[in-house]
């Protein structure tokens, strides 16, 4: 399609590797605010300010579904938006999840497919139709935000 392409590495010290997680363009959530299972949400990446997205196009090496970076700051389209599918009512810290896209209905998924020159060594990402060991995610370094607390109010004078 000619987007930003999105690869996964092993390293985890990659600075490439940042995303963060943003509610849907007409429903922004608070920032700190714990992610419902099975809530919409954006997928932004921390370098580029492009979202994860994916469309109709077959990816170059799997002949899945493409999935790239769109946008600017933040911002793209319809297409850029994905669920979130995990156990329990939240998605917690260091526990298994799928991304699910909401336009095309595809599970976010690596599997072994990597590019040569350029970007050597770097595993395709891509949309897969149906869930698998492929499509398991699990979140592990990062900043995690805790949800702001109530201030104190003190009734007495």
């Amino acid at each position: 399609s000619g987007q930003q392409s999105v690869t996964g590495v092993e390293s985890a010290d990659d600075a490439n590797s940042y995303w963060q997680i943003r509610g849907k363009p007409a429903r922004p959530c608070q920032r700190g605010s714990a992610i419902k299972c099975g809530q919409a949400i954006r997928i932004t990446h921390m370098k580029t300010g492009r979202n994860l997205h994916t469309h109709h196009f077959s990816s170059p090496l799997s002949n899945n579904q493409e999935v790239s970076a769109f946008g600017e700051s933040g911002e793209g389209d319809d297409l850029d938006v994905w669920t979130v599918q995990c156990e329990g009512v939240y998605w917690e810290r260091d526990d298994p999840v799928r991304f699910k896209h909401v336009g095309t209905e595809v599970f976010l998924s690596v599997t072994g497919e990597q590019y040569g020159h350029p970007i050597r060594g770097q595993r395709e990402v891509h949309g897969m139709s149906s869930p698998n060991q492929h499509t398991w995610w699990r979140t592990m370094e990062g900043v995690f935000i805790q949800p702001s607390q109530e201030p104190l109010r003190h009734d007495e004078l």
